[in-house]
């Protein structure tokens, strides 16, 4: 059983798998976009963001861990000269799978692996509720909603209290024998 054991083995070996993924994260980072399979791309999605994130970082560790992985010198290059730039401001998500339906040959799931070329686009901020306040004047302040909310408290306790007696006199008509009832079983 493979039990909590990360990753596809993709019917190879590790130095087989290795390689497979250095090549296709280079070819990814060469043009951009490379079809392959669903699998192959879920599996090396990861593994070129991680290497796009070494190029965001551009020092000499980073592009050393680049060349050790990805084992070509041109690669990397064009990874630390020209991608990592355009993905500066963002923070990542840098690839994107793209199914493109069933390979003719064997109906495997085929799909494009691409880099995102859409600029980071920030979600507008909620605004806050001080803000609405502060916008709305007819919006009641935050001690008007208090007050409202002891007023109908107030409201709803002379119910209760009106309530309760009554509960206190049928509680006082209850036969003798009720009482008597818990006694018989004790014994």
């Amino acid at each position: 059983m493979r039990h909590q054991r990360a990753g596809k083995k993709l019917g190879r070996d590790s130095a087989h798998r290795k390689a497979l993924y250095a090549n296709l994260a280079g070819a990814l980072i060469e043009h951009g976009r490379i079809k392959t399979t669903v699998t192959k791309a879920k599996a090396v999605k990861p593994i070129a963001e991680q290497m796009i994130t070494l190029g965001r970082r551009g020092d000499l560790h980073a592009r050393r861990q680049a060349t050790a992985f990805l084992r070509s010198r041109d690669v990397v290059h064009h990874l630390f000269a020209e991608i990592a730039p355009r993905f500066r401001d963002r923070p990542g998500g840098y690839t994107r799978i793209v199914k493109i339906g069933a390979r003719p040959g064997d109906a495997a799931e085929m799909a494009y692996l691409e880099l995102v070329d859409e600029p980071v686009t920030a979600k507008p901020a909620r605004p806050s509720r001080q803000t609405l306040l502060a916008t709305d004047p007819d919006a009641p302040t935050p001690d008007e909603v208090a007050e409202e909310r002891e007023a109908e408290a107030e409201a709803a306790a002379p119910e209760a209290d009106a309530e309760e007696p009554e509960a206190e006199e049928s509680e006082g008509d209850e036969p003798p024998e009720a009482e008597a009832a818990p006694e018989a079983e004790e014994r």
